[in-house]
């Protein structure tokens, strides 16, 4: 069975034409590809979701904690960008890890990718379908279970059919998104810090202080931790305008490039709006304060009638803020399809899953059957978890971390093993290639373990579930699910290498022409 008007997979051959799988060559450059790498991080979105837990572990601590996040992922954006220049596949993770590692590595790598991506499309459905409403005023429906998901539901089929479109209409549509996005937060954080000093704000505001920065002020390691492992969640995403690479100018270096620049650009943007947002509402626990519980799961909209006021201007700044929000969740629904769908046309070109998913539509040049399976498994799992319940779709979340260090650390360590008989060529291959992916890889290995040991607490998320055998332990909803998916991931693995053992021989993934040893 196949879609109409597909053609069948082009399937790679030893060398650079490994990369050639059908996709439309050369239609992106250095800037679509920077806002395509920026878009999916969400930053609205992350920043809305994540501060308030962040400012809750380590009160005015937050800016430290968001530098300290942007460490690992600059380093392992380092990793890619090297890892891409050698073999720029659209499988990114997938591919180098079955180079360096082998095909099951690689294949647990690739299903990282989908599961993130699949668990966090939930999410951002739920809030696109929720901020839709609040957009119009009909707060009564923006607390509607099933109206937020019927929304929800034809907000990832609208973004399914866009991906499904062509590459340009996706990053000419992330363009303006970005730039609504980017705008007001901006505008945010400006009126705030104006405030401030201008002495209109709040009481509970305060200037800027340098011991704001200070990571020794922080209580205990542990607190570091959890707060670095939510941090990390809020520039996760800059990885598409990798997994994108097929289709852009230069693809052995443009990728890369942009996903330096998107972390840097994300780190200046996310210091701003946390100092500015900490000095505008300061840490308390009641009221406008950021560790408030009851804004915890949206800070920034919580603010807006407080920076921007009632009336006039001030209500249209408010619902901008809204939209904001909304733009944000609409672009990373977008760009959290487009990574999937060519991790998984790259596991299929390469034999690792069923070839239909290596179909590209003759037209449009995109993946087919990998871009309407990833809108609808996402549909499926969303729909799914609303229906059991809002706290195992809110613990389903909390999860995603924990995939992300997996298979972000992964790609670091590819990295050094791929480029290890040449790290000693230079000092620059010594640090891009060796010492700054190892070290990423490193710390998001101590971040996964140490996550592991937090989020098995029975305590921890919103709920709990006890081993059917003995010893009867109770885990934490958020460990059961992350380490369920990853679990679940390998049993898939075996089942389709029963069915299907070609790929998990060695020597299935061509060397590539660029491989170290040949340089």
């Amino acid at each position: 069975m196949s879609l109409p008007s597909e053609q069948p997979a082009v399937h790679p051959s030893p060398g650079p034409g490994a990369t050639d799988k059908g996709l439309k060559g050369g239609a992106l450059g250095l800037f679509s590809s920077t806002v395509i790498g920026l878009a999916s991080t969400a930053p609205a979105y992350s920043l809305a979701a994540t501060l308030g837990v962040i400012v809750g572990i380590v009160g005015f601590q937050s800016p430290t904690v968001v530098i300290l996040a942007f460490v690992p992922m600059f380093l392992i954006a380092y990793g890619y960008k090297e890892l891409n220049q050698a073999d720029p596949d659209c499988g990114t993770t997938f591919t180098w890890a079955s180079r360096a590692f082998g095909p099951r590595t690689g294949w647990l790598g690739g299903w990282g990718i989908v599961a993130a991506d699949i668990i966090v499309m939930a999410n951002l459905a739920q809030i696109a379908g929720a901020y839709g409403f609040q957009l119009v005023g009909a707060h009564g429906l923006a607390e509607d279970t099933f109206w937020v998901t019927v929304v929800g539901v034809v907000w990832i089929a609208v973004m399914t059919l866009i991906c499904y479109l062509g590459i340009e209409i996706s990053a000419n549509l992330q363009k303006v998104l970005l730039t609504i996005e980017i705008v007001v937060l901006f505008l945010l954080a400006i009126t705030a810090l104006v405030k401030v000093y201008g002495g209109t704000a709040p009481s509970v505001s305060s200037e800027l202080q340098w011991s704001w920065f200070n990571p020794a002020q922080i209580h205990s390691l542990d607190d570091l931790t959890k707060s670095v492992l939510a941090g990390v969640f809020i520039y996760w995403g800059w990885d598409t305008a990798v997994s994108v690479n097929e289709e852009t100018i230069d693809r052995d270096r443009t990728p890369g490039r942009a996903a330096v620049i998107s972390t840097v650009i994300l780190l200046l943007v996310y210091v701003l709006v946390t100092t500015s947002a900490q000095a505008f509402a300061g840490v308390g626990e009641h009221g406008i304060g950021l560790a408030n519980p009851d804004n915890s799961g949206d800070v920034l909209s919580s603010l807006g009638a407080e920076v921007f006021g009632t009336g006039g201007w001030g209500e249209t700044a408010t619902k901008l803020l809204i939209l904001m929000v909304l733009t944000s969740a609409a672009a990373s629904t977008q760009t959290t399809i487009l990574p999937t769908a060519r991790t998984t046309l790259s596991m299929a070109a390469f034999k690792a899953i069923p070839d239909r998913f290596a179909r590209i539509h003759p037209r449009f040049l995109t993946p087919t059957w990998s871009t309407v399976g990833m809108g609808l498994a996402s549909i499926v799992f969303y729909v799914m978890l609303t229906r059991v319940s809002e706290n195992v779709l809110a613990d389903s979340i909390g999860s995603v971390g924990l995939m992300i260090a997996f298979y972000y650390g992964l790609t670091g360590f590819a990295c050094v093993w791929y480029y290890r008989k040449v790290l000693t060529r230079s000092p620059r291959d010594l640090w891009t290639k060796g010492i700054m992916p190892g070290l990423g890889g490193v710390l998001l290995l101590y971040f996964f373990l140490n996550a592991c040991v937090v989020y098995s607490a029975s305590d921890y998320g919103s709920t709990s579930w006890t081993l059917p055998f003995p010893p009867h332990w109770q885990l934490g909803g958020v460990f059961v699910t992350g380490i369920g998916a990853l679990l679940l991931g390998a049993v898939l693995m075996l089942v389709y290498q029963t069915i299907r053992p070609s790929f998990f021989r060695k020597e299935t993934i061509p060397v590539s022409a660029h491989e170290p040893d040949g340089r």
